[in-house]
């Protein structure tokens, strides 16, 4: 049927398809700009506009009432901006010629006719082919995270699991699919509302756009929580139990485990939700809509924004989505600017910026990860730094593990990633904005960060980044990173500057232990050591290394710095760390030496 307030010659119809974050901005920002337009929101779900990111705090009993993720109704939207929205409408149907959108409804369908058309359609989970699991899907067992009523059923599946009846008094157990930041999230709140979770990562680590040596951290963290991580392998079929007493699934692992399960969360990542309009001529890339700076698709009188679209990676020009909710709210407002005739400025391209809490630890990233700049073959260098959230003398300091990825040819700032107890948040934010108005290293130097004990230090840990850039575009200092540790061994010597306490804890092999106090003293004891090789220094942090390594330096060694010092290599090593660290001794000489 055709809507029946079409016949509306006199004022301007928009319909928005698909609220919450980019649909429901656009529409807001059109009554705001222009009081007389019709304004028709058209989504699929019973919530135009929730909390979509506080849905895994539901699940844990963070958020004890689910109101409280309904950011708005279509009764608080038309009262507040006259806005017509309708829930239980899926767009099913386009015609560009007839400028008209058909929708699927309880009713039947209806179709709008539209002056200016708004596609918000979002992302869709990814579900993997998986034998069994479309049953589980079916039954109850399985299930995503990507809508209030998702929440609400999981936390009611998790309350009942509690019940020692549900489960035959043995403990509730979860599988998550996937450990991204949606999976790493869900599979906290499981554990917080009591249930024994497990992790299932297909990736080699957590988190696979954070880099290496900072995931092993989180991985840490998660196992501190008891929860059991299995990474660098997938499901490869769930079974469903016949025991009346079991748990009703059993999933497999490509290498043979199963871990009986009575939930199974499906968090692999997302998909642009684009068929109809990809059907009815919208151009798309791999599914997701292509838009010029101004949010405009293929078609006339059509825009688009948010996950379904085709975003442009501002360091690496890459094109992908960005299903993150910031860019999403913040591309609506100018897309609604667009379409009404005042815009003034392009939809910024969005940096991914991401964060993400995992019990006790925070970890967070902007910009490109070294996958993307190898991808793109960008040339870069990576700085590594630990240090304290705030003063050190004062109260409650807790450690900072920050890196930075840096053009290799001027210094650029082309990511950052931070994982940490407090202050992660802080240091992002601020080189997400560093990055987007395209400074160099060097230039965190000259930031002016607030300081007090309580909340940072005169050198706040973005100046301390900003200094070692400086030092490594200008040449001061020459480093060696942790991925060069096979070479490093077979080429150079291993000068470890810690003391000799420190060096008995865990050391490299055929590492000369030389206190970074002694380094001038002993100086004739390290050429004679290196024998004509290149030296290869490192501390616990980088810190004393870097001290000794300007002494080699100006003494004529071919000298480096390890990038982050210990603690940044065994983070690389992970696992393997046992494997390759000497412990027990108190020290090297010469003649020790291979």
């Amino acid at each position: 049927m055709t809507d029946s307030t079409d016949a509306r010659p006199d004022r301007l119809r928009i319909v928005v398809v698909g609220g919450v974050a980019g649909g429901m901005s656009a529409a807001a920002r059109a009554r705001r700009l222009d009081e007389d337009a019709d304004i028709v929101v058209l989504e699929r779900g019973d919530h135009p506009s929730f909390a979509n990111c506080g849905l895994p705090y539901y699940v844990s009993g963070e958020i004890a009432d689910p109101a409280k993720l309904l950011v708005q109704t279509p009764a608080s939207l038309r009262a507040a901006l006259d806005l017509d929205v309708r829930t239980r409408h899926d767009a099913v149907g386009l015609d560009p010629d007839a400028r008209t959108v058909t929708a699927r409804t309880p009713d039947g369908t209806v179709t709008l006719a539209y002056d200016a058309l708004v596609l918000a359609p979002g992302a869709r989970a990814v579900l993997p082919p998986i034998p069994g699991l479309a049953d589980a899907l079916e039954a109850g067992v399985a299930t995503t995270l990507r809508t209030v009523d998702d929440a609400v059923a999981l936390r009611d599946r998790v309350v009942a699991l509690r019940e020692p009846t549900t489960t035959a008094g043995r403990p509730a157990r979860a599988v998550v699919l996937g450990a991204g930041f949606i999976g790493l999230e869900a599979a906290e709140a499981l554990r917080l509302a009591g249930l024994d979770v497990d992790v299932v990562e297909l990736a080699p680590h957590v988190l696979p756009p954070l880099e290496r040596e900072l995931a092993t951290l989180v991985t840490a963290e998660l196992e501190r929580l008891g929860i059991r991580v299995r990474d660098g392998l997938g499901a490869v079929e769930l079974h469903r139990s016949p025991g009346a007493a079991a748990a009703p699934v059993a999933v497999e692992l490509a290498d043979g485990e199963v871990i009986d399960a009575d939930l199974v969360v499906v968090s692999v990542g997302v998909t642009p939700d684009t068929a109809p309009f990809e059907a009815a001529g919208v151009a798309c890339e791999r599914g997701a809509i292509v838009v010029d700076e101004h949010g405009r698709t293929s078609v006339p009188g059509i825009w688009a924004v948010g996950d379904a679209t085709v975003s442009t990676d501002p360091v690496t020009g890459v094109r992908r989505p960005v299903p993150l909710a910031g860019p999403a709210n913040r591309a609506g407002r100018l897309v609604a600017d667009d379409v009404m005739g005042v815009a003034t400025r392009p939809v910024p391209r969005p940096l991914g910026t991401a964060i993400v809490r995992v019990g006790e630890l925070t970890a967070a990233l902007t910009g490109a990860n070294r996958a993307a700049l190898d991808a793109a073959g960008v040339a870069y260098e990576t700085i590594h730094l630990h240090p304290g959230n705030h003063a050190g003398y004062f109260p409650g300091a807790s450690q900072l593990h920050l890196l930075l990825h840096l053009r290799r040819t001027d210094g650029a700032l082309l990511g950052a990633q931070a994982v940490g107890r407090n202050g992660v948040d802080k240091r992002i934010d601020v080189l997400a904005t560093a990055l987007r108005h395209g400074a160099r290293g060097g230039d965190l130097v000259d930031l002016d960060l607030a300081y007090a004990p309580p909340y940072g230090s005169a050198k706040d840990p973005v100046n301390l980044a900003g200094m070692m850039a400086d030092n490594l575009t200008s040449g001061v200092l020459a480093q060696w990173q942790a991925r060069d540790l096979d070479d490093v061994l077979a080429t150079a010597l291993v000068l470890d500057v810690r003391s000799p306490a420190e060096y008995a804890t865990g050391h490299l092999p055929g590492a000369l232990n030389v206190p970074h106090t002694q380094v001038r003293e002993r100086l004739a004891e390290i050429r004679a050591a290196a024998a004509g090789r290149a030296v290869r220094v490192h501390c616990a942090s980088g810190m004393r290394s870097y001290l000794a390594h300007r002494v080699l330096v100006e003494e004529g060694f071919d000298s480096a710095n390890l990038s982050g010092g210990m603690l940044t290599l065994t983070a690389w090593l992970g696992r393997d760390a046992k494997d390759v660290l000497v412990v027990g001794e108190t020290g090297s000489s010469p003649k020790e030496l291979p």
